[in-house]
């Protein structure tokens, strides 16, 4: 069920009365929460569900098992257990294809029989979470498996199930032990995070995908190579808003139902280092792969730089079954390596500019269907002939701005207006004015529909 639509709008306000109505008893409210996730999630397809299910009692299983025994070896088979699903999921499609053109090319070619997995929505993130569960219960950093209907409301919290943030079993089941307070709720942060998601997604990602993006990934060769370019820019933009608008809307909706989410994004085109973009885009994810990842590998030990890579290169890999992947998160990872060795710009201005262009170099990797359309992309801006199609507009130029080059200004400046405007609000007016922005939003871009958050298909 997509958050920015009238189904969801309509579902979420159900869940959210009866969410108050039945927080004073928990024996209640966790198998309410549970189904009303089940049901935003399976809305599609209820096969999403039955897979869901199986991961949250397989990991469940092992965490008791892992913690009671403190035996290494279920560690590594409730880990590779996620890893597997993960892996057929996202990839066994992927190279079944590899090998029958490798096949083909000598004569051997036969189609594969590959049996295709429903649950691929969010797949990446609840098996990440999974695993985060048992490490931290081998670790010590949880101090006891969860309650097993505890933890299956974790899994399936709808707000984060489809997109992140990874939020962490000690950061969220601790907030399920007493029930949240509605006189504690940040009605006012809420709402500007609802706001601002809204306005990322349907004005600023949703506008430039479809009239700027789209169109010049789709055919580089028709357009100039300043429209090519801008189209370049436009898909940082695009990316960034729409995810963090995302994240935005995941937090916000979480706050009013009474629990906290960590921070996911924090103006990361604003970083002087690449090392500080990652400490900025996705919050959640690089934590992930420094604790569960990068650390193990060695971390700062050893070799560094070698370690930053292999990180990076399954970071790239985590996204999809395509070389693509792979190559972007290679870039990264090479390019943090170098960085480490050489240190960051003495100057925080210049920092900026190559961070941010490096940054959107790599995207063309990230957006492209291949490599072919990739340095179709690239070659097309080393062609500087022939006439634009008038795609650049002012409003277009905006939204760019909007998504980028305003990162530049502190955070603070932007939200204080809209949460002192909504701040002098009761909460029921603050819940009108947020439907009738919604309902603004959704008028804006009445031609353009609502296409699904980019990071879905991760």
């Amino acid at each position: 069920m997509l958050f920015p639509t009238v189904e969801f709008a309509a579902f979420f306000a159900a869940v959210l009365m009866v969410n108050w109505w039945l927080m004073p008893r928990p024996r209640l409210w966790k198998p309410f929460i549970l189904l009303a996730s089940y049901v935003c999630y399976g809305w599609a397809s209820p096969r999403l569900v039955l897979v869901l299910v199986g991961v949250t009692l397989w990991n469940q299983a092992f965490g008791w098992a892992v913690f009671h025994t403190r035996n290494r070896a279920l560690l590594i088979t409730g880990i590779a257990g996620d890893l597997a699903l993960l892996g057929y999921a996202k990839y066994a499609g992927f190279f079944a294809h590899e090998i029958d053109t490798a096949l083909g090319r000598i004569g051997l070619g036969a189609p594969l029989p590959v049996i295709v997995l429903a649950a691929t929505v969010g797949v990446s993130f609840y098996t990440f979470q999974g695993i985060s569960y048992l490490v931290d219960l081998w670790r010590g950093d949880l101090p006891r498996p969860a309650p097993t209907l505890d933890f299956l409301v974790y899994q399936a919290f709808f707000p984060h199930l489809f997109a992140g943030p990874i939020v962490r079993a000690r950061e969220l089941i601790p907030q399920f032990a007493t029930p949240r307070d509605p006189a504690q709720v940040p009605y006012t942060r809420a709402g500007t995070l609802i706001l601002a998601g809204l306005a990322k997604k349907l004005v600023i990602a949703d506008t430039l995908g479809k009239l700027v993006v789209d169109p010049v990934f789709a055919a580089p060769g028709q357009h100039a190579a300043y429209e090519v370019l801008f189209a370049i820019y436009a898909y940082a933009a695009q990316i960034y808003a729409d995810f963090s608008g995302y994240t935005d809307l995941a937090i916000g909706l979480a706050l009013l139902l009474g629990f906290q989410f960590p921070v996911n994004f924090d103006r990361p085109y604003a970083a002087a280092s690449l090392r500080e973009f990652w400490r900025r885009w996705h919050i959640s994810l690089s934590s992930w792969l420094r604790d569960y990842v990068y650390i193990p590998l060695g971390g700062g030990r050893g070799r560094p730089r070698r370690n930053l890579f292999l990180t990076m290169l399954l970071g790239g890999l985590w996204h999809g079954a395509n070389w693509t992947f792979v190559a972007w998160g290679g870039l990264h990872g090479a390019a943090l390596a170098l960085e480490r060795r050489t240190g960051p710009s003495r100057w925080p201005w210049l920092g900026r500019l190559i961070t941010f262009h490096f940054v959107a170099l790599c995207w063309v990797f990230f957006r492209a269907p291949g490599f072919g359309d990739a340095f179709a992309v690239l070659d097309r801006l080393f062609v500087w002939k022939g006439h634009g199609t008038g795609l650049i507009a002012p409003l277009l130029v905006v939204l760019v701005l909007a998504g980028t080059a305003i990162q530049l200004v502190p955070g603070g400046l932007l939200a204080r207006p809209a949460r002192r405007l909504l701040g002098t609000m009761s909460p029921a007016t603050q819940g009108v004015s947020l439907a009738l922005g919604f309902v603004a939003l959704m008028a804006v871009v009445p031609n353009l529909g609502v296409p699904a958050f980019i990071y879905y298909q991760f």
